[in-house]
């Protein structure tokens, strides 16, 4: 089973100028729904409010065949939410998220993780707040099964300084880390894909899948690096796209794939879900994914 830890949102999502599209994000309740919908058992560690967003979002997991027993409903702190417009720098994202029921994830929120093949959570799930930061390393220390996380850097939570130090301290846990070339950048100061994927085993990672968005990813192994180049696609939007490719690969991991298979898998997985709108509605499915890479 992977069990995911952090922060759920429901999306607006701009279509046309003046209207948007309903739907649902944050990153790793997108990577947990692009894990099921790859064939993989699936669990949320998270908090939602008592409100009308956190009903639709508790809906949408048990559709998606995601666990929601671990998922707590708190009275006193409501769902988070988020609009995405899009302009000539790409997706741009507002959110209302202050206070939010997931910001009050603690330590003690942690149910037994001892049937838990994979420990998940990002950069999100630790910078919206201490309490949640600490329940993220608090998982990691406890895992009995593997730990990935994403690196996921939104400087609008937390200042770079502490975002390094807590994403390493994170990292360095992780069995699979999966930054973006642009995160990594930021976090390590360096350039170079060589460069940042040095930096990122010299944290302590094990296995890194440093995205490159439409050019694809390199996976690392400490010893092995192997290029996969990106897929074309008729893009429309990549909100979630790196959130789609953890979730695939980790299902194929769970599924007993090479990481060099599951990053090939992922990799097409990701090119599919930016030829919809929204973080969740174009999340493929196996047939898809395998036809696109036939």
């Amino acid at each position: 089973m992977i069990v995911s830890i952090g922060e759920a949102m429901v999306e607006f999502n701009q279509a046309e100028e003046r209207r948007f599209l309903q739907g649902f994000g944050g990153d790793t309740s997108n990577m947990l729904i692009a894990a099921a919908r790859s064939g993989a058992r699936t669990a949320y560690v998270t908090r939602v409010g008592d409100d009308e967003f956190g009903r639709m979002l508790l809906e949408l997991w048990k559709r998606e065949g995601v666990d929601t027993s671990r998922v707590i409903v708190d009275r006193e702190a409501p769902t988070g939410a988020y609009f995405v417009t899009h302009g000539p720098q790409g997706h741009v994202f507002s959110y209302l998220r202050s206070g939010s029921a997931a910001s009050r994830l603690r330590p003690a929120d942690l149910l037994d993780l001892a049937n838990a093949s994979f420990v998940h959570a990002s950069g999100i799930s630790m910078a919206i707040s201490q309490s949640a930061a600490d329940t993220v390393l608090a998982a990691f220390e406890n895992a009995r099964g593997r730990i990935s996380f994403d690196s996921n850097l939104r400087l609008k939570l937390w200042p770079l300084a502490r975002a390094r130090a807590m994403i390493g301290a994170a990292a360095g846990m992780a069995d699979y880390f999966f930054p973006s070339i642009e995160d990594a950048r930021q976090l390590s100061g360096t350039e170079s894909p060589e460069e940042n994927l040095d930096w990122a085993h010299r944290l302590g990672a094990k296995t890194v899948f440093l995205k490159l968005g439409a050019d694809g990813v390199i996976v690392s192994d400490g010893k092995r690096r192997e290029r996969i180049a990106g897929i074309s696609v008729k893009s429309v939007d990549a909100t979630g796209a790196g959130d789609c490719f953890c979730g695939a690969a980790l299902a194929r991991l769970a599924a007993g794939d090479s990481i060099w298979e599951a990053a090939r898998y992922a990799n097409a997985a990701a090119a599919l879900a930016t030829t919809g709108f929204g973080a969740v509605d174009p999340l493929p499915r196996p047939d898809a994914v395998r036809k696109l890479l036939r």
